[in-house]
């Protein structure tokens, strides 16, 4: 097949550059380019009514496996700014599986930070579940929220990222001045991960129906929904 790729933050010089290349090669589809930025992708609508060819494969990043089939629907919501959903939900999926290996690591933790800033601003996102709107109306959550977070991570190196348990003291310290934190964060962030990783153990199969089984009869406790 003869694939056009094209930039879709070049916007309309994009399908005028479509329009000609299909004229002098009739290629059969489209990979679009540089959907990891602010780029909603809007070229892509315009593209398939000029050239009428599909848009096979969409890049959302430098690497291979940054390419990944393009989904009408997905792109749609992106155009209309309401996040790739579907998208976060199947890498849930797939990190259910590592949480039963007990596989779960940095690179996956920063990975979901990457999926959910797509997704938008985070204050937008979390005013969209019941009951969470009202309360964070006059909270203050700031657009680099995850900032410090992410400079931690990318302090570590690829096997410490792999393997939390190696985490000590003095890879702590190192990891702290390389981010531009302190040791404080650091620990702070480690225990999070750690507490976020039992807890996702625990809610993983059927621990989570055995988990609420025993809070049912534990004395004073009040009886859930549904039990």
């Amino acid at each position: 097949e003869t694939l056009f790729v094209v930039d879709s933050m070049t916007g309309q010089d994009a399908v005028n550059t479509a329009k000609e290349f299909n004229d002098r090669l009739d290629f059969n589809g489209v990979v679009l380019t540089k959907l990891d930025g602010d780029t909603r992708g809007g070229a892509a609508l315009s593209i398939r009514t000029v050239v009428t060819k599909p848009i096979k494969f969409i890049g959302t990043g430098e690497k291979m496996e940054a390419i990944d089939v393009f989904h009408p629907a997905r792109m749609a919501d992106r155009i209309l700014g309401m996040g790739d959903v579907v998208s976060l939900v199947e890498e849930a999926k797939k990190l259910e599986k590592k949480i039963r290996k007990n596989q779960f690591d940095f690179n996956d933790f920063y990975n979901q930070i990457q999926q959910i800033k797509k997704m938008g601003n985070i204050k937008d996102l979390a005013s969209m579940i019941p009951g969470v709107g009202k309360a964070i109306r006059d909270v203050d959550i700031p657009e680099d929220a995850f900032k410090g977070v992410e400079a931690i991570i990318q302090s570590m190196t690829p096997k410490e990222r792999s393997n939390p348990g190696i985490l000590n003291t003095s890879r702590r310290q190192r990891i702290a001045k390389g981010s531009g934190t302190n040791i404080q964060e650091v620990n702070k962030l480690i225990k999070q991960f750690d507490q976020t990783r039992k807890m996702m153990q625990m809610m993983t199969g059927n621990k989570m129906a055995q988990m609420m089984s025993r809070m049912k009869g534990m004395p004073g406790m009040p009886k859930m929904p549904g039990m």
